[in-house]
């Protein structure tokens, strides 16, 4: 069964990248591509019910125990990107080691269960024929963007282009390691650029993209054929963001692996119902039902030393949880959450889960922090009502609270019914500000309702420096005498 399997899942990955055999240049011989680098390009999402770490060692295990002995292998680079989407980079010496590789792949049952962790349906492969071997073995971030070229595009002329973006601008800029290009059978470009990490590539996309040579290069490009990705490498040392994400897709896996990312001996617990310490996390995950707890992480940010995500859990019952995690010396030393019911879709339709979940304007960060920072003052402290267009976009107010409906008038109407029925939405203190790019998380302390003692968690999304959407959980502070812990809620 498994071999059956292995062979289908191949027959599609070879059937993506067309007849092999002709992966080159239309201008060039098969002889002449024999004697070029050849880069082998795969991306793929892993099966649903697999764990990412899991994939990670058997990936590893791949690598070293079937691919680099392979004659004629360079190098083997698996990478995943933001989206979760995972990439297989191979680099060979020639287009004959490439098939051979493939061949002798798809008899050894050995790696059956390999493939079976992958998605066969996602997945899209093809080779390219580079101008350059690949030399930058220090990096730990790669862009790669493939395209077709406007008819009529004089190559030559494309080619010398294609070059001064590196002498021009891409080289020029810290971290670069190497830029490398290629072309595939059907004349399709591609373009590799290696980073030392994804932090000195974000700080260079941006000026990049404002730069004249930008322009003057990709006015060749047939612009609805463009693929652009941008994949950590895995063997890359884990943010901290990942550490986060690892920790709470273990409650899935039962994988005891990322419980190390926590401190044994300093966790300061703010969830007033555990225990502080990493003995109440693990006393807990004791009284866990016999199905187990489950998370499913839709967003996950982080700013400097803090990781904040939103997560679908299944914890003593559905719920919806902002959590928040600091780091020390890469380790995580005090978590902060908030937890609320599930509750069924809003006026508009909208869940507390769905939305946007790219982050975007990485350098933005400080700016709609502040943004946020002076909304919560102005408008919930002060209520200074009359500069709300000031912070919300008034014609796009995407809203998940489970009770409000879209648009200012949304916003406006809950606001009414709360003061025609004696109800109460205040906040009293922020007590946090953290973002990444796009998206800002306020930790907030108030009243709510009948005057309960309240936490605010909120989540938004700015565009053009206005609020465009927003979650939240809101959920009442237990009585002191009830607290499992001295550390206070926030």
């Amino acid at each position: 069964m498994k071999q059956t399997f292995l062979l289908l899942f191949l027959a599609f990955a070879i059937s993506s990248c067309s007849n092999t055999k002709k992966i080159i240049d239309s201008t060039k011989s098969s002889k002449t591509m024999e004697n070029k680098t050849v880069m082998e390009v795969t991306t793929f999402n892993i099966q649903s019910n697999v764990n990412p770490a899991d994939f990670k060692k058997r990936d590893l295990q791949i690598e070293s125990d079937f691919t680099s002995k392979q004659p004629g292998f360079i190098k083997r680079q698996s990478g995943i990107n933001e989206k979760g989407e995972y990439l297989v980079v191979v680099f060979w010496k020639s287009l004959s080691d490439a098939d051979a590789s493939m061949n002798k792949f798809m008899g050894d049952a050995s790696v059956a269960d390999y493939a079976q962790m992958i998605d066969g349906n996602s997945m899209k492969m093809t080779r390219f024929t580079m101008n350059e071997p690949f030399n930058a073995n220090k990096s730990q971030f790669v862009e790669i963007m493939s395209f077709d070229l406007n008819e009529g595009t004089d190559i030559k002329q494309f080619d010398v282009l294609n070059k001064r973006v590196e002498t021009d601008f891409t080289g020029k800029r810290d971290g670069f390691l190497q830029r490398m290009t290629g072309v595939n059978e059907a004349g399709k470009q591609v373009v590799a650029v290696y980073w030392e990490n994804k932090t000195k590539s974000d700080a260079s996309l941006k000026p990049f993209m404002a730069a004249p040579i930008a322009g003057e290069f990709m006015k060749n490009m047939d612009q609805s054929s463009i693929a652009m990705g941008r994949y950590n490498f895995l063997d890359a040392k884990l943010t901290n963001k990942e550490k986060v994400v690892a920790l709470l897709n273990s409650f899935n896996t039962g994988d005891k692996t990322p419980v190390s990312y926590i401190n044994p001996q300093k966790y300061i617990q703010h969830n007033l119902s555990v225990p502080d310490g990493l003995a109440g996390f693990g006393e807990v995950m004791k009284h866990a039902p016999p199905q187990g707890f489950k998370a499913n992480v839709i967003r996950a940010f982080e700013d400097g030393d803090y990781v904040f995500t939103h997560t679908e859990y299944d914890f003593f019952g559905p719920k919806a949880g902002f959590d928040v995690f600091r780091f020390e010396d890469g380790l995580i030393v005090e978590h902060w959450d908030n937890l609320i019911e599930v509750k069924p879709p809003n006026p508009s339709g909208r869940t507390q889960f769905d939305g946007t979940t790219e982050i975007t304007d990485s350098d933005k960060t400080e700016a709609n922090k502040t943004k946020i920072s002076n909304f919560i003052n102005e408008i919930l402290f002060e209520h200074k009502n009359e500069k709300i267009t000031e912070y919300i976009n008034p014609t796009k107010y995407l809203q998940h609270n489970p009770a409000v409906a879209d648009g200012l008038e949304g916003f406006g109407a809950a606001m009414k019914y709360f003061a025609e029925n004696g109800l109460v939405m205040e906040y009293t203190k922020l007590h946090k500000v953290l973002g990444e790019g796009n998206f800002v998380l306020t930790l907030s302390e108030g009243k709510f309702g009948k005057g309960e003692h309240t936490a605010f968690y909120d989540l938004f999304r700015l565009e053009n420096g206005l609020i465009v959407e927003h979650w939240d959980v809101i959920a009442p502070i237990p009585p002191k005498a009830e607290w499992k812990n001295g550390n206070g809620k926030f």
